[in-house]
Formats: structure tokens, C-alpha cells, sequence
């Protein structure tokens, strides 16, 4: 007998394919192959986020008209559906009794589907004390998070930090906890000063790795009052362990049995302590705790039940889009096309592809950082494109990725090859095209990949370069997103014996280029070309 943890065991038997026991249930997948696969009973029937309307802001319930005026300053006049099915389950009478988790397409508004109702219900606080965390994989995530909460937070006094190591630590520390003042004659900090010290921000922003640096070293900051816990991007937070953050974040926000006790016989614990709403916990025996209410969010939510019991979750409500609950979903305004090509000749294809293309933002997507590197010089030899190109890959300091992304935002930058480091929830209006120069691997990268366009119900394209023996791979790889169909995009036959001079004059600069970066000693090298040293794929 497996324990999935969360009070749900699953039976495994040699006899039978279907196994139930304690609502973990078992469904054979109708592929043509009897594979078993468990998930967690709230799974069976999720909410249709379909099923909801687009809401003008006028109309939606105990909105604060504070909000309204900042959403409006935003751009911002109506809730898209998955922002109003969140908001229905956490706002108003019964509000978020149970805890939401979120499978919708990339694109669809989950950030301010989070970021409003947290607001909105930190509005009425009295005293600035650290109530709602947002935790996030990376950085620049963590930042275009951060924007969203910073235009709605300050409408009604909160205050948003964030803690992803863009700053040193002392740096980090004076924004986020703030010490008392004390008279004059104190030449040193009292004794008791940690127990002084309060925080500075309602709502903070962090990935997991700086997260853990301030519980483990930084005094004054404390969860103890603690309301609202929102894991972005989930299936890639409980994929990684980030020094066991989520385990530790659970444990520092419920209580022991005399912190129960106490809690329960006392109306309250002294000005300064949260109360945070009782409720059964599911695998604890019936026993009343004060939870954090918990949001888990994803593209490509996972739905194996060890990973999704490490949440904890309270009773969940599941938001999905489409009836189904497919797992992996695409924007419904995506068109997918496919190049076919050799190999060697696929850097002109792209270069092909791009003049076509005439300008329009576009991000290309490479394997890896070095590939990133090498392709985004090989474009730059071509000399005959109609837009600039820049790379953005983690080997890049955060100064320098920020400033990519803003001149990109700006349109003074049209064209992007990138790792996948900006594959995940990075939102930048005006994207048209995504270029997939190497085929994705997984359709879960290829769903993240692909959702950088046609995002908030625009129009978008989505291309992929392939080798002929990955054709059958890429369909096969697609049917698991419900795509049965992908067009190859044509390309004038004539032009690839036309350009081919060009080509080999770029191939011949990459090459100097190369030769030049590997003779220069590694000291002296950009820290971005340090890892490329090779021409060719």
C-alpha cells in the first residue's frame, strides 16, 4: 500500500487495473494501452473556468472602488473568466473556505486572478505585518509579479516587497523588517530587540532560495501571521526542492498542540497575533488548526498525488479550463506551423522565416544557453535582417536580462533568441511569434514555450523547425495537447539557392567571432560567451 500523504492511500494489485481506497482512484487511460494512473479525488470533477463570463469591473461583487480606479489605470476594465471564477471562490459569503488550485492556459490572467482577491482582502487590515506570500521559480518571474501587485497594492495602503537576491541581503533586510526606534542613550541594540522588530511589507514576493535565506538568517522576519500562501508555477516548484522551502514554510505556519490549546482558549493571543481561520485538516485526524488559506497555479499542473499532497491542500477547489480537465492546454487563438529542413541548413530556414515575418516581435527558443549565444551571433552576420535581435539566457546578469526585456517591451529590440529561461509566465504585450529553432523536448515546454503569444485572447503563431525523422515525434507530441493538425508553413523553394552566399559569409563571421572569444583569455570574456567556443550545432 502506497501513502500519498494528506490521508489518501493508494492499493496497488497484480489482479485488477481499477483500485480505489480512501478516494484516491485509479482510471485507465484509452491510448490503445491499459496504463493505470492515480490522482486525488478533487481531480474527478473540476470547474469549468469556460463556464464563466468575461465581467466588467462595474459589476463584479464587493470589488473596492479603490481597486476599480487602479485597475483603470492599468488598462484595465473587466476581469477575464478565470480572474472571475477565482474571485467568486475567495470573495464574498463563504469565501475562501477551501483552497484553489488552477490548471488554465498560459496567457489567461492567473496572476491578477491571485493578486486581486489577496488585496482585496488585506485592505481591511490594522496593523503592517508580512500576511500573504507569492513564491515563485525565478527571478524574473518573481519581478513581473512584484509590477502587478505594486500598481493595486498601494490603492488601499498595503505595501509589496520582494526577496529574490536582485539586491545584496542588507539591502533586502532594511526593506522588509523594520526596527523600533529607541532613545538616544541606547548605544547598542537591547536584548530584546528581535522580539521589537515588525515587518515592513503586508505582501511579499520571493523566489525559494532567497525565501530561505531570510528565515534562516534574518531577524524579525517570521510567518506567524501568515494568511495567504500562493505557489506560482507549481509543477516546477515541487519539482525542484529549493532547499526544502515548502516543507518549512508549512511547518513555521501551523501550530504545536499548547499553541493550540492556548489558541483555543483564549480569544486572542495579544495585539500583535494573526488569527487565522480554523477548519478540520484533512490527514490530521479531524483536529482543528489555524491554516494559511493556499493557491497552487499552473499551465501544466501535475497530477501525480505524491507531489500535489506535499501542498497540504484544504478541501480544494479545482479551476481548470475545458470540460475535460486536459492537462496541457494551449491559448485558443494559437496557430501552430512546422518548417521541415536538414539540419545544416536550418539557420537558414530561420533566417528565412524571420525575413518573412517583416519585423514582428518574436521570441526564438534554443536548447541550450550556448546554442543561444551561437545562434543569436549567427543572425546578427546575416546583416540583411529587418530587426534587431538581442539574447536573454540565465548566463546573463539580471542588470543586463532587465534591460533586453524593457528595450523588447519598447519595440527597440523586435527579435529575441532565448533559453528557456523565459519560457515560464513571462508576459510581454505585442508578442506575435514563437520560434521553436530546437524542437521541444517535452509538450509541457512546448505548452510554456508557446504561450509567450497569443496571450490574454490575442492572436498568436507559434513555429517549430524540424528534422525530418522528428516529424512523427513532434505529431505524437502534439496529440497530447489536443492538437491533431499542424500546418507547414511555406517557404519560397528559390530562395534558399539565392541566400546561400549570404549564409556561408555568416558561418565564415561566426567562425572569426568564435576563434576571437576562445583566443581571449576566460577572464576577459563577456560572462555570457564564456561557454561558447564551438561553431556548428
Amino acid at each position: 500500500m502506497a501513502d500519498y500523504g494528506d490521508g489518501n492511500k493508494l492499493r496497488r494489485s497484480t489482479a485488477t487495473d481499477r483500485m480505489v481506497n480512501k478516494g484516491v482512484e485509479v482510471f485507465e487511460e484509452s491510448m490503445g494501452q491499459n496504463k493505470s494512473e492515480p490522482f486525488l479525488p478533487w481531480m474527478r470533477n473540476p470547474v469549468d473556468v469556460d463556464s464563466y463570463e468575461e465581467c466588467t469591473l462595474e459589476v463584479v461583487p464587493y470589488l473596492d472602488p479603490r481597486l476599480v480606479k487602479a485597475l483603470q489605470k492599468m488598462g484595465i476594465n473587466s476581469l477575464f473568466p478565470i480572474q472571475v471564477a477565482v474571485w467568486q471562490g475567495t470573495i464574498g459569503p463563504g469565501g475562501w473556505e477551501r483552497d484553489l488550485c488552477i490548471n488554465s492556459p498560459t496567457g489567461s490572467g492567473k496572476t491578477l486572478a491571485y493578486a486581486l482577491p489577496i488585496v482585496q482582502m488585506l485592505s481591511t487590515r490594522k496593523l503592517k505585518r508580512l500576511r500573504a506570500l507569492v513564491v515563485l521559480p525565478t527571478r524574473d518571474l518573481a519581478l513581473q509579479v512584484m509590477d502587478v501587485f505594486s500598481a493595486i497594492a498601494p490603492a488601499v495602503g498595503l505595501q509589496v516587497g520582494i526577496a529574490v537576491g536582485q539586491s545584496s541581503m542588507a539591502e533586502e533586510v532594511s526593506s522588509l523588517v523594520q526596527k523600533p526606534k529607541f532613545p538616544m542613550e541606547f548605544s547598542c541594540d537591547p536584548p530584546d530587540l528581535c522580539s521589537s522588530l515588525t515587518s515592513s511589507v503586508d505582501i511579499l514576493v520571493a523566489t525559494p532560495g532567497r525565501l530561505m535565506d531570510h528565515l534562516n538568517t534574518t531577524k524579525g522576519f517570521t510567518l506567524e501571521h501568515l494568511c495567504y500562501l500562493v505557489i506560482d508555477e507549481t509543477d516546477r516548484l515541487l519539482r525542484d526542492a529549493y532547499q526544502s522551502w515548502l516543507p518549512t514554510v508549512l511547518q513555521l505556519t501551523q501550530m504545536n498542540e499548547q499553541q493550540m490549546l492556548k489558541y483555543e482558549g483564549s480569544p486572542t493571543f495579544g495585539p500583535l497575533r494573526t488569527l487565522r481561520r480554523l477548519g478540520p485538516g484533512r490527514g490530521l485526524w479531524n483536529k482543528r488548526y489555524p491554516r494559511v488559506m493556499k493557491m497552487s497555479l499552473s499551465a501544466t499542473l501535475t497530477r501525480d498525488p505524491s507531489k500535489l499532497s506535499q501542498l497540504n491542500l484544504y478541501h480544494p477547489l479545482f479551476l481548470t479550463t475545458g470540460a475535460s480537465g486536459t492537462r496541457y492546454q494551449l491559448p485558443s487563438q494559437l496557430e501552430s506551423y512546422k518548417l521541415i529542413c536538414d539540419l545544416k541548413m536550418k539557420p537558414l530556414y530561420l533566417f528565412m522565416l524571420l525575413q518573412k515575418l517583416s519585423g514582428e516581435k518574436s521570441i526564438i527558443f534554443t536548447s541550450s544557453v550556448r546554442s543561444t549565444h551561437r545562434l543569436c551571433t549567427l543572425l546578427n552576420c546575416f546583416g540583411e535582417l529587418p530587426s534587431k535581435i538581442s539574447e536573454y539566457s540565465r548566463l546573463q546578469h539580471q542588470s543586463v536580462r532587465s534591460i533586453t526585456l524593457d528595450a523588447f517591451r519598447a519595440g527597440n529590440i523586435q527579435v529575441i533568441v532565448a533559453s528557456d529561461a523565459m519560457t515560464r509566465g513571462m508576459d510581454i504585450e505585442g508578442v506575435y511569434n514563437v520560434i521553436n529553432y530546437d524542437m521541444p523536448s517535452y509538450i509541457k515546454t512546448y505548452v510554456h514555450r508557446a504561450g509567450r503569444t497569443a496571450r490574454a485572447g490575442r492572436p498568436g503563431r507559434c513555429f517549430t523547425l524540424l528534422r525530418k525523422d522528428e516529424v512523427k515525434r513532434f505529431k505524437k507530441m502534439l496529440q497530447k495537447a489536443g492538437i491533431s493538425k499542424c500546418s507547414v508553413y511555406p517557404l519560397a523553394s528559390d530562395s534558399v539557392e539565392r541566400l546561400m552566399p549570404v549564409y556561408s559569409s555568416a558561418l565564415e563571421k561566426l567562425k572569426e567571432l568564435a576563434d576571437s572569444e576562445e583566443n581571449k583569455p576566460a577572464s576577459r570574456r563577456p560572462a555570457k560567451t564564456r561557454a561558447t567556443v564551438k561553431v556548428g550545432k
